[in-house]
């Protein structure tokens, strides 16, 4: 994958994630000044989807090459673990102390409708948030990312909990035009449902992490294999990180691989050789459905030569 198209992707990946932040503080405004738990739940579930997102995008940028020093791979291991673990807490306690509110709403006895801007709030909400997932979506498979997998499972479930909330304020909004005191209920109702949703969130996010952990040592069985052929493509140096995911229910598999290349050939001859690669693991590993190839510039580090010193000697000092 060229760096042009990863840098598309990321810039894909932050407009979902300011949407949804943009459209958590709009719900919760009108929640918040209109009085309906449903509405401020579906607007924390809004946040959870952006925090779980920026958790990914935090672990990614912390995750560390295979040529780092020890105490600083060891550092962003650290950092790596805890961050995701302290969104997820403050998941799951903001969505437990919705359900609390929520359930000593329902136990007065004397609930209030809700003002129709939450259920026009509501609905907006969805439409933005639908125009959103559809442009990430196309993008994502454009560029052949993965993370289209993850983010339509977090639209799934935004999707329930939007239907809930416009639901739950229709019946409750019903329930005070007919005075069927039964129905005014439902906004808290449709605010346990979507807090409970959150909590899901914030659970699945620390049971990734601390898995993710875990096995982050374990290798894949194919994964020697896969190391060699990349190794013995003309011009790779050093294979920086190698990463095998499973996915699909024949096993199909994704290869994420970051090469080091001499850092005076050309960017199209640093294409061709990520393309030789791509192309080599999907004929030689028929299970082997995506890669995706970075290329760096080697560098070997203190106190070897820099590349400035490579500039001023005409000699090849790298291996092809």
């Amino acid at each position: 994958m060229s760096q042009e198209h990863i840098n598309t992707t990321e810039k894909v990946v932050w407009t979902g994630i300011f949407s949804d932040l943009a459209l958590a503080i709009v719900k919760g405004a009108v929640g918040f000044l209109m009085g309906s738990k449903a509405l401020i739940a579906d607007a924390m579930h809004s946040a959870a989807t952006a925090m779980s997102l920026l958790a990914d995008r935090w672990t990614n940028l912390e995750r560390p090459s295979r040529k780092g020093r020890w105490r600083n791979r060891k550092s962003a291991e650290r950092t790596e673990f805890i961050i995701p673990i302290l969104i997820a807490v403050f998941l799951i306690m903001g969505g437990l102390q919705l359900v609390v509110l929520a359930v000593q709403e329902i136990s007065t006895g004397n609930p209030a409708a809700p003002d129709r801007w939450v259920l026009i709030a509501g609905v907006i909400s969805l439409a933005v948030n639908e125009a959103f997932f559809l442009f990430q979506y196309h993008q994502f498979k454009k560029h052949n990312d993965r993370t289209w997998v993850t983010l339509s499972e977090d639209h799934r479930y935004g999707l329930y909990s939007s239907l809930t909330v416009i639901i739950g304020v229709s019946l409750s909004m019903a329930g005070g035009y007919f005075e069927w005191s039964g129905l005014l209920y439902m906004d808290s109702i449709a605010a346990i449902i979507v807090a409970l949703l959150v909590v899901r969130k914030g659970y699945i996010l620390i049971v990734r992490s601390v898995y993710g952990t875990l096995v982050k040592e374990a290798r894949h069985e194919f994964e020697d294999e896969f190391m060699d052929t990349i190794q013995r493509v003309h011009g790779v140096i050093t294979v920086e990180d190698l990463k095998v995911q499973e996915f699909g229910q024949i096993k199909q598999i994704s290869i994420d691989v970051k090469i080091s290349v001499n850092p005076r050939i050309t960017v199209f001859e640093a294409n061709e050789i990520a393309e030789r690669i791509r192309k080599l693991l999907m004929h030689r590993f028929t299970r082997v459905t995506e890669t995706k190839v970075i290329v760096v510039p080697y560098d070997p580090g203190y106190p070897y030569k820099t590349n400035f010193d490579l500039m001023d000697n005409d000699l090849p000092t790298l291996p092809q």
